[in-house]
């Protein structure tokens, strides 16, 4: 079928090939460079977090509990400012009240808290276990649906590092006299040294980064159909003209030599390829008119 078409029936045929698997690549490779670009964002976004807060842990740590560790035993309720995760929460809330970050989540969350606003959720003490049964894993990201949107979370293991740390969470009988007034004896005691006893999770928002990434994708995509377009018809163009109707100018004037019109010659202003076809023929006209003219002396 394809041997019985024209030749402009079958270039065009071959560019419209050619346009549709350019833009099944391009698409392709596209999409993956926004998606993983989109990717990069967010957690880029989320790491930056997650060193800011860790800061704010380290800064509450080594200045701020040694200047109130002492008023522990003396006040009546617990200086929770001492606490590295306090702190960190505390700068987070205040993080989140711009409506820009609103929708950002920072969690230290335990199996075990002292206070039970840390307690794991199941989706959280699942990743806790995760980072308990294998001591090597010391980072988990992933992405997951909330109510507002899916979102990208970075986790890592806390540990108890510090012996310091147990005098709060060892037994009863030495945490601060102030922690048990705050928090009462249940929860938060019983914690070992080097022990992973919380997970560390930043939740970023990640929907409207992926739904940008999808929009410059198709911007970028309908840009490029139409200048896919644009060239495929400029070159339509251009073979019709320069290939296609010389062509069919030639196949004319052969069809009326062919009849018996000597006088006709094949004109053509180029030296290209078409162009040698012509004086070819030509140069066939001519040797084939000497033929006939012989033919007809020898007849006579």
């Amino acid at each position: 079928m394809f041997k019985n078409l024209k030749i402009g029936t079958k270039i065009n045929l071959i560019l419209i090939v050619v346009f549709i698997l350019s833009i099944l690549v391009t698409s392709t490779t596209l999409s993956t460079l926004l998606q993983h670009s989109a990717q990069n964002e967010v957690t880029s976004k989320a790491i930056i977090l997650m060193r800011t807060m860790n800061s704010v842990r380290k800064y509450t740590q080594e200045r701020i509990n040694p200047l109130l560790k002492s008023r522990l035993e003396t006040d009546t309720q617990f200086i929770s400012e001492t606490v590295p995760a306090f702190s960190a929460i505390k700068v987070f809330e205040n993080f989140r009240k711009d409506d820009e970050f609103k929708s950002f989540i920072y969690r230290e969350a335990a199996i075990n808290p002292t206070n039970l606003r840390d307690k794991a959720d199941g989706f959280e003490t699942e990743i806790l276990q995760r980072f308990r049964t294998n001591s090597k894993i010391q980072e988990i990201t992933g992405f997951r649906s909330l109510p507002q949107g899916q979102i990208f979370y970075i986790a890592r293991p806390l540990a108890i590092t510090e012996p310091s740390c147990l005098e709060c969470h060892s037994t009863v009988e030495k945490a601060p006299k102030s922690l048990l007034a705050s928090y009462g004896r249940k929860n938060g005691f019983g914690w070992q040294l080097n022990e992973i006893v919380a997970a560390q999770i930043i939740s970023v928002p990640s929907q409207e980064v992926f739904d940008d990434a999808d929009h410059n994708w198709s911007m970028i995509m309908g840009l490029m159909i139409a200048i896919f377009a644009i060239v495929i018809l400029v070159l339509n163009l251009l073979i019709k003209r320069v290939i296609v109707q010389r062509i069919k100018s030639i196949e004319k004037i052969a069809q009326q030599v062919s009849m018996g019109k000597m006088n006709i010659d094949f004109e053509e202003k180029y030296n290209d390829e078409i162009g040698g076809l012509a004086v070819a023929f030509n140069r066939m006209k001519y040797s084939l008119e000497i033929a006939l003219n012989l033919l007809k002396k020898n007849e006579n």
